[in-house]
């Protein structure tokens, strides 16, 4: 009941801002005929209607970025509700330009599309910001609210607190908890002790009598025991119950759920695999099986591989035939100068599947005899070994460039881990359990863990961890919106690198 009710607000808030968009649309073109059409050079003569569709277009193809946000549609951020009107103007604007310079027409206003899409952003933004609430209190008004029971220990009552904060729009109107003890290994039937003092810091609520709920305002909740189950899902007309956690004794929970289908409520069972494994879990449902998994993978669906391999060739040919032939040739004279030998730095790297490839650099080491110590030490701060301009590549991520040569032969992508040497490979996995996760994907130019600043010797475990949290943050959260802010934060710091880049 509560996803159908998210789902089915999160499709009328879409086609709602749609209708609202494609209203604005023509409006805003018969204004400007009307009254400004001298200004923007805008005539009757004009066919918007090509202009309208690519509109629509760019705002059904920026669905994928509204499921990215819909959990907590009703409550953005700011921050979350300017990069989702940003990444929906965007598209509407890659679909309008490219109609307008692929049919070459000079009819139409740039001034005018322009305007369009500047007014677009302020109202997609406002209405991203209030519209899913007010929608929210008319589809779910007083009528439609329905009582719910909680059931559960004292310490899921926190569990509680979270969740009605965030699902009380749906009209979840909570009616009470019921206590779940246990004693001698076994569930039984009866009401909550009192706690020692102090001991109940941190709940929503105490564990006895009508008290207020410091997160909800206006609520006040009743603990009992569960023998009061059968009369309290009578008296209060109660519509569903939630089920915190299963309980250890399976005839008490057959018992709930007999309680349940008896008075016609709904039961949803909350899972506590989480608190079980330490880890969060994704719900995956396979071939009529239930599973929970570590992480989610997007770029195992194939869709999303192309997308993120056309981004990759979107970057990397422009780069390989532009900019890397006048930077080999202006590197070249400088290590001519400072430090003769190779161009190109060619080692080893472990791959997507941790297969092996031969990641390109520029050189930006004093050429010296082959050694297996020296190649495994990471660069230092004034590290000897570099030479003067070696310096400027290595701070700038110059020496990187041959990389997008890698992307082009689909060894690399433009974002995803950074590969690192074999042998660091092998003393990373002993020293972080979850290492080997990153090569899931294919290694990257640069990643989240580099555009968050996190370049250079890994000095620490500290720093190691928070580089392969970043890592398997972005394995299991990707999105071309993601790649796109990492690509334009990693372009920035090329021109102010930051303090670690050495």
């Amino acid at each position: 009941m509560i996803t159908n009710r998210h789902r089915g607000l999160v499709r009328i808030h879409g086609g709602a801002v749609l209708l609202g968009l494609a209203v604005f649309f023509w409006v805003y073109a018969e204004f400007t005929l009307r009254y400004l059409s001298e200004w923007m050079k805008l005539t009757r003569e004009v066919n918007l209607l090509p202009y309208f569709l690519c509109v629509v277009i760019g705002m059904l193809a920026a669905g994928g970025r509204i499921r990215a946000v819909e959990s907590r549609l009703t409550r953005l951020a700011v921050t979350d509700a300017a990069g989702l009107a940003t990444w929906q103007v965007t598209l509407m604007a890659l679909a309008v330009f490219t109609m307008m310079f692929a049919t070459q027409d000079r009819s139409i206003s740039r001034l005018f599309l322009g305007t369009f899409l500047v007014w677009s952003w302020l109202g997609l933004f406002g209405l991203h910001r209030a519209l899913p609430r007010r929608l929210a209190g008319l589809l779910f008004s007083q009528g439609d609210r329905v009582p719910t029971l909680f059931i559960g220990r004292p310490d899921s009552l926190p569990l509680l607190k979270d969740w009605l904060d965030q699902r009380l729009h749906l009209g979840i109107h909570p009616a009470g908890f019921v206590s779940l003890s246990l004693a001698e290994g076994k569930a039984e039937i009866g009401d909550l002790k009192p706690e020692s003092s102090g001991s109940n810091a941190g709940l929503p609520f105490s564990t006895s009598g009508l008290v207020p709920s410091p997160q909800v305002s206006g609520f006040k909740f009743q603990v009992s025991p569960l023998s009061e189950l059968p009369a309290l899902l009578a008296e209060r007309s109660i519509g569903q119950v939630i089920l915190l956690e299963l309980p250890d004794s399976p005839p008490v929970a057959r018992q709930i759920l007999a309680h349940c289908q008896a008075a016609g409520c709904r039961l949803l069972v909350h899972h506590r695999v989480e608190d079980v494994l330490g880890h969060p879990v994704v719900s995956v449902d396979e071939g009529g099986h239930h599973f929970f998994s570590l992480h989610d993978e997007p770029l195992e669906e194939p869709l999303n591989r192309a997308v993120k391999r056309l981004f990759d060739l979107a970057v990397a040919v422009p780069v390989v035939v532009l900019v890397l032939p006048p930077l080999m040739l202006v590197v070249w004279i400088f290590q001519r100068m400072q430090s003769p030998g190779p161009l190109f730095h060619v080692r080893p790297r472990s791959g997507e599947h941790r297969a092996q490839f031969r990641m390109l650099k520029f050189r930006s080491m004093h050429l010296a005899p082959p050694d297996a110590e020296a190649e495994g030490r990471q660069a230092a701060a004034d590290d000897p070994r570099v030479f003067p301009f070696g310096h400027f590549l290595r701070r700038h991520s110059l020496d990187e460039f041959p990389q997008f040569w890698n992307v082009l032969t689909g060894e690399m992508s433009i974002v995803g881990p950074r590969p690192v040497m074999p042998v660091l490979d092998e003393e990373f996995e002993r020293q972080v359990q979850a290492y080997r996760s990153k090569h899931w994907v294919k290694p990257g130019i640069t990643g989240l863990a580099q555009s968050e600043g996190f370049r250079g010797e890994i000095q620490t475990p500290e720093q190691l961890q928070q580089r392969i949290r970043l890592d398997l943050y972005y394995i299991a959260h990707w999105s071309l919106w993601l790649d796109l802010q990492i690509t334009l934060r990693t372009a920035r710091q090329i021109l102010r690198p930051p303090p670690s880049a050495y």
